[in-house]
C-alpha cells in the first residue's frame, strides 16, 4: 500500500482576527511533508495581507476564489490541493500539533477510510464561558465535537464530523463531484449540511467514516456568536439546510410536513417539560424553532420545485 499524500486546506472569509492563528498552527506541524492552501472567499479585510506575510514558507499558497460561498471555496482547494488526502480546518480554528500526523496514520492504516473528523474543542474569548441558557449539545453549532478518547467509527450521518476539523479521501471526493454548492455558507448566511450530505453519500458507497480523538483542533469561539439571537439564526439555517437535505436525497413531498410538524411538536413540549432548566429548555425550543424554517422550505420545495443535487 502507498503512503498517502495529504494537503492541508483553510477557506477563509473576512476573519482576519484568526485566520494568521490558523495558518500557523498547520505551518508549525510536527509532520514532515505537507502543503497548506489558504484559499480567500473574496474577503474585503486583511487576509491577503495576513497571507502574504507568511508566502516565504514554500509549503504554503495563497489562492483567490471569486465565487463566494463555502462550498465553492473548499472545492477550489480540492482542485488546487495534490494530496491523496485534504484535511479542512477552520479559518477560527487552530490545529494541535499532531493533527495532520493523526490524520495521515489514519487513511495510512485504512484503506477504506474515505472521511475523518477529529476532536474539536471550543477556545471560549477572555471573560467569556459557556451561558447557563446553552446545553453542551447546543454547543456543537460552536464547533464542538467531541466523542472521547477512542477511535469510533461512524454508522449515522448526523453524528459525522464536522468541518472545523474535517478530512476526506481525494477518490471520495472526485467520485462525489465535490461539495454541493447549494449548502454551507455563502457570505454570513447559516445554510449547512454540506459535510453531512458528504457523509451520507460516503457511507451509502461503502467507505469509512471515523472520529479521531488525536486529531485535536481548537475551535474559537466568536463573542457575538454567543447570543440567543445567533443561536435562533442558526437554528433558523439548520432547518432550511436539514429540508434541502431531503430534497436532494428524493425525500421531499407531503411527508415532509408530517414530520416537520411532528419534530415541532416535540420540541415545543421538551421545552415545556424542562421549563425549569434553562439549556435544555433553550435547546429545545431552538429544535422547534428550526422546524418552522423546515416546514416552510419544504412548503416552498413543493410548489416551486426541490433543490437540484
Amino acid at each position: 500500500m502507498l503512503t498517502p499524500s495529504i494537503s492541508a486546506i483553510i477557506c477563509t472569509y473576512n476573519r482576519e482576527d484568526y485566520v494568521g492563528a490558523a495558518i500557523d498552527s498547520v505551518l508549525a506541524q510536527d509532520f514532515p511533508e505537507f502543503e497548506l492552501i489558504l484559499v480567500d472567499n473574496r474577503s474585503t479585510d486583511r487576509t491577503k495581507a495576513i497571507a502574504e506575510e507568511r508566502l516565504s514558507d514554500p509549503r504554503f499558497k495563497y489562492v483567490y476564489e471569486p465565487q463566494l460561498g463555502l462550498s465553492s471555496a473548499r472545492n477550489r482547494g480540492f482542485k488546487e490541493a495534490t494530496g491523496d488526502i485534504l484535511a479542512y480546518l477552520d479559518d477560527d480554528a487552530e490545529a494541535s500539533p499532531g493533527w495532520l500526523a493523526a490524520i495521515h496514520q489514519a487513511y495510512k492504516d485504512n484503506e477504506k477510510l474515505g472521511i475523518a473528523g477529529g476532536r474539536t474543542r471550543l477556545i471560549w474569548p477572555p471573560g467569556i464561558s459557556r451561558p447557563h441558557w446553552l446545553s453542551r449539545e447546543a454547543s456543537g453549532v460552536l464547533g464542538l465535537y467531541d466523542f472521547g478518547d477512542e477511535l469510533l467509527s461512524i454508522t449515522t450521518p448526523t453524528r459525522g464530523p464536522i468541518g472545523a476539523n474535517y478530512s476526506i479521501r481525494r477518490e471520495v471526493l472526485e467520485a462525489i463531484g465535490g461539495f454541493n454548492v447549494n449548502l454551507g455558507r455563502v457570505g454570513t448566511n447559516l445554510i449547512s449540511n454540506e459535510e453531512l450530505v458528504m457523509t451520507e453519500k460516503a457511507l451509502k458507497q461503502g467507505w469509512k467514516v471515523m472520529y479521531l480523538p488525536d486529531a485535536v483542533a481548537g475551535h474559537n469561539v466568536i463573542p457575538e456568536r454567543v447570543t440567543r439571537n445567533w443561536f435562533l439564526k442558526r437554528s433558523w439555517g439548520q432547518g432550511i439546510s436539514e429540508s434541502y437535505r431531503d430534497q436532494m436525497s428524493n425525500r421531499s413531498g407531503v411527508f415532509q410536513l408530517g414530520n416537520g410538524g411532528e419534530r415541532l411538536l416535540r420540541g415545543l413540549y421538551k421545552s415545556l417539560k424542562f421549563i425549569h432548566s434553562p439549556a435544555q429548555r433553550f435547546e429545545n425550543l431552538l429544535y422547534a424553532y428550526g422546524q418552522i424554517a423546515y416546514l416552510q422550505t419544504s412548503i416552498k420545495g413543493m410548489l416551486f420545485g426541490k433543490i437540484k443535487e
